[in-house]
């Protein structure tokens, strides 16, 4: 099935460019086949899941193309990942990807925003921590290194003045570590509902501590990749809705790949969009994040530029 207007490109086209152009790509014999790495994230990772459903649409939608995925550590990781050439398209959180002076890192570029990350601040139910400035001297982990929870819950404490003893896990380390009372709080930047909590409020009571100043002490702070949200009373099993702070989450693309070819990937992201919800044919969860992808918003990176492929399937589609 080919996604794009055929006055646009025929498949050979798209082929033989994606084959000559791609750093590190594999090709078959025939010349005719090119293979992506997508960098996603840690286990129990919004990230891992919706990643993995983005993969497997790429590589059953854009003739001759395979996409594997590549855990990793998330945003920030993905964005080194990205920079080195180990992978070709990769998610990560909007503000640990804009520079200081507001550009995206030479040589990247957008496909798309997809959905909003919402930062959670967990304990368990019966924990002393009732507000943000309780976590003072406590055991809190603030994600794992190189990923977008790390990189806003750093810029979280520095503007509060809050002083933690900081700990660096995954998603479900973290929760592993707070059911065990080995940690008294966790930080985690992640689609709504995230696995991770998701399990462990199953099977345990927990809290989520409003951040509300938090969120616009950020947006004050750094204009751009911040707005106050809540997170739904539905989220999680026996938790109020709480006020927090979402960030967009944009799947970057190594701005080399053929125009064509990333033409190809962002029509099948917005023209697959419900079927990313679905169990993948591994019998992986449903993606909810993905019913949040659009074409309204999905245009909108802040100062991130998109990649010549995707506004070209923008322009497009207005017409």
């Amino acid at each position: 099935m080919v996604l794009t207007p055929e006055p646009r490109f025929s498949r050979r086209a798209l082929l033989l460019a994606a084959g000559g152009l791609l750093v590190g790509c594999s090709q078959r014999p025939e010349g005719e086949k090119v293979h992506l790495r997508l960098a996603t994230g840690p286990a129990g990772a919004v990230y891992r899941r919706i990643g993995g459903s983005i993969a497997e649409h790429i590589s059953e939608q854009v003739p001759g193309a395979t996409v594997s995925t590549v855990p990793s550590r998330a945003s920030t990781d993905n964005i080194r990942m990205l920079r080195s050439g180990e992978v070709h398209l990769g998610l990560t959180s909007l503000d640990a990807l804009i520079m200081p002076d507001g550009s995206a890192p030479e040589g990247l570029s957008a496909v798309c925003r997809l959905y909003d990350s919402h930062l959670h601040l967990v304990v368990m139910a019966g924990s002393p921590i009732d507000e943000f400035g309780d976590l003072e001297d406590k055991r809190v982990s603030l994600g794992a290194r190189d990923s977008g929870t790390e990189f806003t819950s750093l810029r979280v404490l520095e503007l509060s003045g809050v002083n933690v003893d900081r700990r660096y896990l995954s998603q479900a380390a973290s929760a592993a570590a707070l059911r065990d009372g080995e940690i008294d709080a966790m930080f985690s930047l992640t689609g709504v509902p995230t696995p991770a909590i998701t399990d462990l409020a199953q099977r345990h009571p927990i809290r989520l501590i409003p951040l509300e100043a938090q969120a616009d002490a950020l947006v004050r702070a750094f204009p751009g990749p911040y707005a106050p949200a809540t997170i739904p009373a539905t989220a999680y099993a026996g938790v109020p809705a709480t006020r927090t702070v979402a960030v967009p989450n944009v799947l970057l693309v190594r701005t080399d790949l053929p125009e064509d070819l990333v033409y190809a990937i962002t029509d099948t992201i917005f023209t697959h969009t419900g079927t990313i919800t679905s169990v993948g044919r591994d019998g992986a969860e449903a993606v909810p994040e993905a019913w949040h992808i659009n074409v309204r918003t999905g245009i909108s990176t802040a100062s991130i530029p998109l990649h010549p492929g995707a506004a070209a399937w923008f322009r497009d589609r207005k017409h």
